[in-house]
């Protein structure tokens, strides 16, 4: 259980933030980049939560937000060992598992796509989780591409259904609200 009596610590005032294996890394650094991308993506789970009428889907959207506290704790656990610990939390297959029967369950309800769609209607608030999520797995890849003390590949997974589970999730979402947005090829000019 995680006990916090004191907010600020002053250790980070050099710019500096320390990981689970106690060494300290710059606040820019590739492996914070994408620590911060996995929060951002779970704020922007939560703002979406919020904003939904679905507590089915809202159920699903908070295992996950639970499931991004997991991804950033093995994110800040550098290392080539990753495999969980009572101490040393890890994503695992079956994280990975339970989104893709999640996201099998919510397609079988939608129609086939027929068009590109646009990032908008009574899912906007996904489609920008969906969007985030991605940016979060660039960050990710980007860390172990740096070769930055090694990234948990099952991490790397997860993220990348995840967006796929937010992209089915706004189609679910925009299907009961009328439909998704679709996008019109030069429809603007």
């Amino acid at each position: 259980m995680v006990k916090l009596n004191k907010i600020y610590t002053r250790t980070g005032d050099d710019g500096t933030t320390g990981l689970v294996d106690g060494s300290r890394v710059s606040k820019t650094d590739a492996r914070m980049r994408a620590i911060g991308d996995v929060d951002e993506t779970n704020s922007a789970i939560g703002v979406a939560i919020a904003a939904l009428d679905d507590a089915e889907l809202g159920a699903a959207l908070a295992r996950i937000q639970n499931d991004l506290f997991d991804l950033g704790a093995d994110l800040a656990t550098p290392g080539e060992d990753f495999t969980p610990t009572e101490m040393t939390l890890r994503i695992i297959p079956a994280q990975v598992a339970r989104l893709e029967a999640e996201i099998d369950a919510m397609n079988a309800g939608v129609p086939p796509l027929r068009s590109f769609i646009l990032p908008g209607g009574a899912a906007a608030s996904l489609h920008l989780a969906r969007a985030i999520a991605r940016r979060a797995e660039r960050s990710a890849v980007a860390t172990a591409q740096g070769g930055a003390g090694g990234v948990n590949p099952q991490a790397l997974i997860y993220l990348n259904r995840l967006s796929d589970f937010l992209f089915v999730a706004c189609r679910l979402v925009n299907l009961r609200a009328g439909g998704d947005v679709l996008w019109v090829p030069g429809g603007a000019r």
